[in-house]
């Protein structure tokens, strides 16, 4: 009969006493332990997320001055879907308070109407861009277009993300105790409370940043 050698037995050993051994991806977890570490990564993610925004807009504002930046006019559209986005983030917020109080009619009621606006925001974000493309404003035209295209794209990604963890919640709307819902919610609306954050510094910066502004904050000027 063959005898197991060290790195064998070590792995088939049972835990220690009070070492609990999870499943992948948290499977076993206890739901609290789960959503605090959940929780977390989100914090994680944010933080990296915003860091590679704010890089791209510090490249946004040194492009800015050079000598064949053409300022590109906003269109329309995006005050539209500004609007939408507060929206989404509004009703989810509510949603995970009405869910914390135990009103699961209403709390699903405004999760699904927040989906709604999520998904309508990314498609007034590209009705947007058709308007530009109409009037053939193209990234590879202008680098102030290059960015806008860049930046909007990066952002509709983060939304596209944002409506899958919204998806999830919305799955579980229906399955999940009260509490549990309430806590997957508060995820939820955390991470658009973000991407609404996000969407007003970036609509600013590509609405209204100009190169003299750019070298007045750097005190270039």
């Amino acid at each position: 009969m063959r005898t197991l050698d060290s790195n064998s037995a070590a792995i088939l050993k049972p835990p220690a006493a009070g070492y609990v051994r999870y499943g992948f991806g948290g499977e076993g977890m206890p739901p609290d332990l789960h959503d605090a570490a959940v929780s977390a990564a989100l914090w994680v993610f944010i933080g990296v997320a915003t860091s590679l925004f704010l890089l791209f807009l510090a490249a946004y504002g040194m492009r800015m001055d050079a000598g064949d930046w053409s300022p590109l006019a906003m269109p329309w559209q995006l005050w539209l879907s500004s609007g939408l986005l507060l929206l989404a983030s509004v009703l989810l917020q509510l949603a995970a308070t009405a869910a914390g109080t135990l009103h699961l009619r209403r709390a699903r009621s405004l999760l699904a109407a927040a989906g709604v606006c999520g998904f309508a925001f990314l498609g007034v974000q590209l009705w947007g861009w058709q308007a530009l493309l109409a009037i053939h404003v193209t990234a590879s035209g202008n680098p102030a277009a290059s960015f806008f295209y860049l930046l909007t794209a990066m952002h509709g990604l983060h939304v596209a993300g944002g409506l899958v963890g919204w998806g999830m919640a919305a799955h579980g709307a229906w399955r999940q105790d009260a509490s549990r819902l309430a806590r997957r919610i508060r995820l939820c609306a955390r991470y658009w409370h973000f991407l609404l954050a996000l969407w007003v510094l970036l609509f600013a910066a590509l609405g209204w940043l100009t190169p003299e502004l750019v070298r007045m904050v750097c005190g270039t000027r």
